[in-house]
């Protein structure tokens, strides 16, 4: 197998969209707003794409995602970049793959995950979403005061207020509930959730499903396929997904990796 490094778009994409909701961040990485944060390395048999992984760059530490329906053909391409990869990066990795960084690399596990996508748009006419507010650059602070009382361990990038699809529920001039994205692309025609948390202290009234559906009633205005990544313990969250139209279409890991 040749491993390569790709630059163009129109090469990486159709590979892509073999499986659009495994590979929906990377497929939003295709978008400029993201594009120039990211590598690529994909592995070649008679010039046909086997394999892509995808190396996001942004601080605090770089993200590989690293997805295959081909387990083998995936760790043949890793083990060839081994020497280009960071000495620090978070990995979202095909179940085993993991077992080729253990020799040269130390492995701290954050769980098994769920890839869900939004399969019944008609359910998210349920939820009453009358106390829903957009959010921009301008509820930031606010924003990442609730993110640290609330959900200190999440990865929140403020670029992605710009986007317009960050929505929230304030109660008595406080902002208790957000949702908002990881990807986001209009030309690209897709969008991954993130950033969903409610404070404690209000959570139990819905709110979460609130903000959720509207962001997805949003979203669904201007691209066509919805996903997003959630821990496989997490049943609070899958349930209340679940009954917003989504459905599990996928298991991966997460991992931080460090060399040794």
């Amino acid at each position: 197998m040749k491993v390569v490094c790709l630059h163009d778009k129109n090469e990486i994409e159709p590979f892509l969209r073999k499986n659009v909701y495994l590979h929906i961040y990377g497929i939003g990485d295709l978008d400029d707003f993201f594009w120039q944060n990211t590598v690529w390395y994909a592995g070649e048999e008679n010039g046909e794409i086997r394999t892509v992984v995808t190396l996001y760059t942004v601080p605090p530490f770089p993200t590989l995602l690293a997805l295959s329906e081909d387990e083998n053909v995936l760790q043949e391409l890793l083990q060839s970049i081994f020497h280009i990869l960071p000495g620090r990066f978070y990995a979202h990795l095909s179940f085993g793959v993991e077992n080729i960084f253990k020799k040269q690399y130390g492995l701290q596990s954050h769980g098994e995950h769920y890839k869900m996508a939004l399969k019944d748009k008609s359910l998210l006419c349920n939820p009453d979403c009358s106390q829903v507010i957009s959010l921009d650059s301008n509820d930031l602070e606010e924003i990442q005061r609730l993110y640290k009382e609330s959900y200190p361990g999440n990865w929140f990038d403020p670029r992605m207020l710009e986007t317009k699809q960050y929505f929230g529920i304030r109660v008595e001039n406080r902002l208790v509930s957000v949702a908002g994205i990881h990807v986001y692309s209009e030309q690209y025609k897709v969008a991954a959730l993130g950033n969903i948390v409610t404070h404690p202290d209000y959570r139990g009234n819905g709110f979460g499903k609130c903000v959720t559906a509207k962001l997805c009633q949003s979203l669904s205005q201007s691209v066509d396929h919805i996903g997003l990544n959630v821990k496989a313990d997490n049943e609070m969250a899958i349930t209340m997904y679940k009954k917003l139209g989504f459905e599990i279409v996928g298991t991966y890991w997460e991992y931080m990796i460090e060399a040794k």
